[in-house]
Formats: structure tokens, sequence, C-alpha cells
């Protein structure tokens, strides 16, 4: 028999949506997996929807827990799995039933610790189209040899948002032990970045890892209504502590200085912090909206991120949108950001 998986399954608020996620799970080729429901305190129906199919299949389980967030869901469920084996899968995604089975097959073929496959995005406005998004390896297989080299750009190639490796937990199937020996780097107080942390964490544990190209069997279900909605006034300080853990894991590993490509990859986030502050801020008046970005562009670690970057494979807007931040043009990023946006999503519609 083929070795078993468990995955597992975070659940908070999804009633509408949850059976078609678990529905997903045990419609997979794959057949010795194990489904762990990990019921985050949610107050709604979703305890009982986790109670019913654990009670008609033996191999869902069902755990209840106070609410503590998504981190704190996570580690519960590995510390309740029972396999070798460790997958992710949230509760309002589903995905394609051969997922599993050509995850393991790369696995074992390979002897990797980790196995990759690649992200679709699924707009509930039908309007838009599906956006796959995958690893930026170019190569299917990295020894450890390979991987060393590959954390020069790990985190950051040098571009906006430029990481090598999509840091979706849920796209991904793990050793467990990896991942278990992991659990105490992962901070439940993370709340943006969560993904980022586990898999960085876990990939620099690893001896070997494998991709398997041009395949995008996780569904990521994205309503299009958030884009105009969802404004976070704490993003900022949500992206300093998630640099403040990326730096804390980088430090505990000890096996390279990711230093610049983590303050890179926290000046791609500060740029989508103010534009989030802009385009998604519809309590505040013009005038507050200006102030806010203009004390975010001013914030000592943005500053410290615009002035000592690295990336210099920057598109010349994204270079003319930092240096407006660096200098305090607040009216400009302002002004910049509502045509794009307006731009964007109208064309797209």
């Amino acid at each position: 028999m083929k070795e078993k998986i468990s995955v597992i399954v975070p659940v908070y608020k999804v009633e509408k949506v949850l059976k078609r996620c678990v529905e997903s799970i045990l419609s997979q080729t794959y057949e010795n997996i194990e489904i762990v429901l990990v019921d985050d305190g949610s107050p709604d129906g979703c305890p009982a929807i986790c109670d019913e199919y654990a009670h008609e299949y033996e191999n869902i389980l069902a755990v209840h827990k106070p609410n503590g967030g998504l981190t704190s869901a996570w580690k519960e469920g590995v510390r309740h799995a029972s396999a070798d084996l460790v997958g992710f899968v949230d509760s309002d995604d589903w995905i394609e039933p051969d997922m599993y089975e050509r995850l393991e097959g790369a696995l074992r073929e390979s002897g990797a610790d980790i196995a990759m496959a690649g992200l679709t995005f699924d707009y509930e406005d039908p309007s838009y189209p599906p956006r796959k998004e995958t690893d930026r390896l170019d190569r299917t297989v990295y020894e450890k040899e390979e991987l060393q080299k590959l954390y020069r750009s790990l985190l950051n190639d040098g571009s906006f948002i430029g990481r090598r490796i999509q840091p979706s937990r849920v796209t991904k199937l793990f050793k467990k032990e990896i991942v278990k020996n992991n659990l105490s780097l992962w901070d439940d107080r993370v709340s943006v970045g969560e993904d980022l942390q586990m898999v960085f964490a876990s990939v620099l544990d690893a001896e070997k890892i494998c991709a398997v190209p041009e395949y995008y069997p996780y569904h990521y279900w994205y309503n299009v209504s958030s884009m105009t909605g969802g404004h976070d006034p704490d993003y900022l300080a949500k992206i300093k502590f998630l640099k403040n853990r990326l730096e804390a894991i980088s430090e505990e590993k000890g096996v390279y200085d990711f230093g610049p490509q983590i303050r890179n990859d926290f000046l791609s986030l500060a740029v989508m912090a103010v534009k989030n502050e802009i385009w998604r801020n519809q309590r505040d008046s013009f005038f507050q909206v200006l102030k806010n970005v203009k004390h975010m562009c001013r914030d000592a670690a943005v500053q410290e991120a615009l002035r000592g970057h690295t990336m210099d494979r920057l598109g010349w807007s994204v270079k003319a949108y930092i240096f407006m931040m660096r200098h305090g043009l607040c009216l400009s990023c302002y002004l910049v950001t509502k045509v794009f946006f307006s731009f964007y999503y109208g064309r797209n519609r």
C-alpha cells in the first residue's frame, strides 16, 4: 500500500463551501488519505459539518479548538496527523482529483522532502478569467547543492515580489518530520505571510525538493468584491512583524544571510501596503488618506528598505513608485494608484 497522506484543513466560517472542499479531497485518486478537519472555533454550522463527516468516514478526523487563527489551526492539525506525509487545503478552496497522486509520485521518485505544484486562482465573478501561478524554478529537482545556490534568490531575485518558490503551503506535499520540526518557528501572531514563514523554514531544512512542472491542481477561490473592500489599516504593522519573523527564522537556521532579500521582500509588501491604503480605504477622507500614506512612507523600517534595497530588476513604474515613496510624494502616489486600479479593474471586467 502507498504511504499515507494526512491532509489538514483549517475550518472557520466557511459553512457554504466547506463540503465542496472536503468532497474534492475525498475524490482523490490517491486512496491512502487521512483528512484532519480542524474547527478553529467557528461560530456557524462548520463544527457540525466536521462531525458529520468524521462520523460517516473512517479516514476523517474532526478536531475542535478555541479560535486562535489560521496558523494555530495548521499546527493543531499537524499534531493530530498520523501520516508521514502532510498536505494542506484551505476550507474555501478545492483540488483536482489527481493532485496528491502526482505530488506523492514526484516525491517518491525523486526522494525529495517537499513536492510542489502550481496554483489556479478561480474568481467568483466569471468575467475574470482564471489565473495560474507557479514556482519560478529552472529545474524539477533540486539536490542540496542546487538548493544552496537557490538560497541566493529564494525570497527575492531582484524583481518586485521576486520569490523563487511560491510561498503557498497548500500547493505542496511535505514530509511531516520537516513540518513538525518547525512548529515552534510558526508564530501564531503572523496574519500576513503565514504561509511564507512556514514554507521558508521548511525549505531551509530540506535536503531535496522537487516540482511538477506546468501543473496547477489547487484552486484558490477568489472573491472579486474583496478587491474594492477589505481595507486593513494595520497592514503595515503586520508586514513589519512578518519581516521580524523571517529574520528570526533566518538567524535560527544560520545557513545563509537572507537579510537583503528579506528587506527587498518587505519593500515590495510596503509598496502594496501604500496602494492598499489608497485604493481600499473607503472610510477616511481624501486628506486623512494622504496623511496615512505620509506616515507609512516615513516609517523607519520602510525608509530603511526604500534606501537600502538591492532590487535591480524592477520595471520603470515600480522604480517611479519607490522614488515617490522615498521622497514623500504622497499626492503622486495617490493619483497614480487611483488611475492604475480604476483602469485595471475596468479593463478586466
